[in-house]
């Protein structure tokens, strides 16, 4: 006989009640509360194989609201992820588990993107399908067609990030695009109505998706509406009206059982209610064969697409794309590039330096797809003969992305995780405090995003301190697993693009200039920059009296410095530090060799001071920024602020 989808959702509202209570800590309500949906979408729609979580084409299935982890882990173990085991399910919250309190990424298999942060796992979801989109255009939808699914709640609506993203998709009309809302009217504080009274479904149509209201715990009527969303040709919304904490008992509707862990007497009577008799941690039979039928539903289709791909002419480039593995002559226009720039040492701004490494990049790294935030002219992320992404053909390698920072940045990791793509986009440095919430989740989650940001300082002179980034390298230096590259020239700046594609599971931010610089580099014979941190000039005449530190448009400041002190009798060395995270990967000894033993250090750099002391000590001199900057040219302002070869020497001497 079989078993009644009512029950096999009861399923997950149990081990949610259990894991949940068992911790004393977490969130059984959403789960409760979207079991039915989520029955029906794996049990019905969900493409997937849970003996192959890795499986290229399978169906992304995102859970934005991430603090319902419960119903995510609950559906892997009862499909048969071979990793989600009950004893996961006990040590819910736990050290060590698998199933930490909101779901990570690369830590539990079937975990798509880690979530947590409201909003971001949707934005995040945005750009699994560009990516979905792109690479069935590049590679034919024999090979990539599959679908992404999103379960949202309304603290994800409510972010900032939700409109960006959701607007995005719907210019872009990425059709694979499913968001299932979560409508249960619930937040922290209580109903959502005490925040919330705009019409969801209004704004997602306005955006230009295609919208459904179902209710949320009729199986038959949550079914027609996926049916239908897999034929439309947008993204859609499907807003499922549910009760939180459903089959809770007196619970059961109540805002406040969001984070409410059930007692045990609720726990007793919301199973008796159920009619389920099973002990704490266990699934009867009958239920745990059906569900463990719906894991292994996909293997057919799983074995029939590798014998497609394998047949395919493009089998070698889809799986080394998908495997994040560069192409074999990636850097071998970009390595002439290198030399060429050593030899003629060019004057200009990083960002056309950096412009000038993608010229080389671009038609040799397929796997990349740039953008910017509306400033395409000024990141000089954009290369001849770059076709739009966009509809009805996404085999375009370049996103104009709009004013939207942190939905750009969030769309970016999910390119990244779903994989075949290498996301990067630019935006002005000064903005990165709108990007920063998706570059920190990025950097947790080990995605391969390059965050190109320009007009990296005072330098960017007339726009003024609204747009003078003098803390924001700082603040992107405190980020753990994150690469923060400020290169000083044309070799530098080459060489840290080719640093940053080659990261496996590490992000990285190029902060560079809109002023000219001179160069500095006449050596390419080894990636200096890949140290983070390298002598770039020894001292003259004697053991070194001083040291100069600087990193990007600086380092001309501190050659200049140099010859000053130089002139004066004090043997002085400069130092460039292009990446401070990569100093520091290097060993002790190198460490100490390239800080040295000057009795005298200097910093320079035209930003705060935060973090210049591990290499200048707390007593070292240190010359930036200690305000906002000011409206000006930039050569008045380096004057005005003392950001000066003179003032360098100067302070190298007092």
């Amino acid at each position: 006989m079989p078993v009644s989808p009512v029950k096999m959702a009861d399923a997950i509202r149990v081990l949610s009640m259990d894991a949940v209570h068992k911790a004393k800590s977490g969130h059984q309500g959403m789960p409760m509360g979207m079991a039915d949906v989520a029955t029906v979408l794996w049990g019905k729609f969900l493409k997937f194989d849970a003996a192959k979580p890795d499986w290229a084409d399978r169906d992304r299935f995102v859970l934005s609201a991430g603090h319902g982890s419960m119903l995510l882990y609950s559906l892997l173990h009862l499909t048969g992820f071979k990793a989600v085991t009950m004893q996961e399910i006990e040590n819910f919250r736990q050290w060590g588990s698998l199933t930490p309190g909101h779901p990570e990424v690369h830590h539990t298999p079937g975990v798509e993107t880690t979530t947590g942060p409201l909003g971001q796992g949707l934005a995040t979801a945005v750009g699994m399908a560009m990516a979905e989109a792109h690479l069935a255009a590049r590679f034919g939808k024999d090979v990539v067609d599959h679908r992404t699914w999103v379960i949202a709640g309304d603290g994800c609506l409510m972010e900032g990030v939700s409109h960006e993203a959701i607007s995005l998709a719907g210019r872009l009309k990425l059709s694979k695009l499913t968001v299932l809302f979560d409508d249960n009217n619930t937040t922290i504080d209580g109903e959502a109505t005490i925040a919330e009274t705009g019409d969801q479904l209004a704004r997602f149509k306005a955006a230009g998706w295609a919208v459904k209201a179902v209710d949320g715990h009729d199986h038959g009527k949550i079914a027609a509406a996926l049916r239908w969303a897999t034929r439309q040709d947008r993204p859609t919304l499907i807003a499922c009206k549910t009760l939180i904490s459903k089959g809770a008992g007196p619970k059961e509707g109540d805002p406040h059982s969001h984070g409410y862990t059930l007692f045990d007497d609720q726990i007793r009577d919301a199973r008796l209610a159920m009619g389920w008799d099973a002990q704490p941690f266990t699934v009867p039979e009958d239920i745990a064969k059906a569900w463990k039928s719906i894991g292994r539903r996909g293997a057919r289709a799983r074995k029939a697409w590798e014998a497609t791909v394998q047949a395919s002419p493009l089998a070698d480039d889809f799986t080394r794309a998908m495997k994040g593995q560069l192409p074999a002559d990636a850097f071998k226009a970009l390595d002439a590039h290198i030399a060429e720039a050593a030899r003629t040492k060019p004057g200009n701004a990083t960002r056309v330096h950096s412009g000038a490494a993608l010229d080389q990049l671009i038609p040799t790294v397929v796997d990349m797809v740039g953008g910017s935030a509306d400033l395409t002219g000024s990141n000089n992320t954009f290369v001849k003969g770059m076709k739009p992404f966009d509809a009805p053909d996404y085999a375009g390698r370049y996103v104009h992305y709009g004013v939207r920072e942190f939905g750009m940045a969030a769309a970016m990791n999910g390119m990244a995780l779903h994989g075949g793509v290498i996301p990067y986009s630019g935006t002005f440095l000064a903005f990165a405090d709108y990007s920063r919430p998706a570059i920190r989740l990025g950097a947790l989650m080990g995605a391969k995003v390059i965050h190109v940001m320009t007009h990296d300082s005072i330098g960017l002179g007339e726009d003024g301190p609204t747009h003078q980034p003098v803390e924001h390298v700082a603040s992107l230096r405190a980020i753990p697993n994150l690469l923060v590259f400020r290169p000083a020239d044309a070799v530098e700046t080459a060489e840290c693009w080719k640093i940053a594609l080659e990261q496996a599971a590490t992000p990285s931010v190029m902060c560079l200039s809109r002023q000219k610089v001179p160069g500095v580099r006449d050596t390419a014979a080894e990636n200096l920059s890949a140290r983070g941190a390298y002598e770039l000039l020894a001292a003259e005449g004697g053991e070194a009296a001083v040291t100069i530190f600087a990193s990007g448009t600086e380092v001309s400041v501190a050659v200049a410095a140099r010859d000053i002190l130089q002139g004066q009798g004090k043997p002085t060395r400069v130092v460039s530090t292009p990446c401070w995270e990569l100093f520091e990967r290097q060993d002790a000894a190198y460490r100490a060799s390239v800080i040295g033993d000057a009795p005298v250090r200097v910093a320079v750099e035209a930003a705060v001071r935060m973090g210049w002391e591990r290499f200048i000590g707390e007593d070292g001199k240190f010359v930036g920024m200690t305000g906002f900057g000011a409206s000006a040219p930039y050569e008045r302002l380096y004057k005005e602020f003392g950001i000066t070869a003179e003032a360098v020497a100067a302070a190298a001497q007092a």
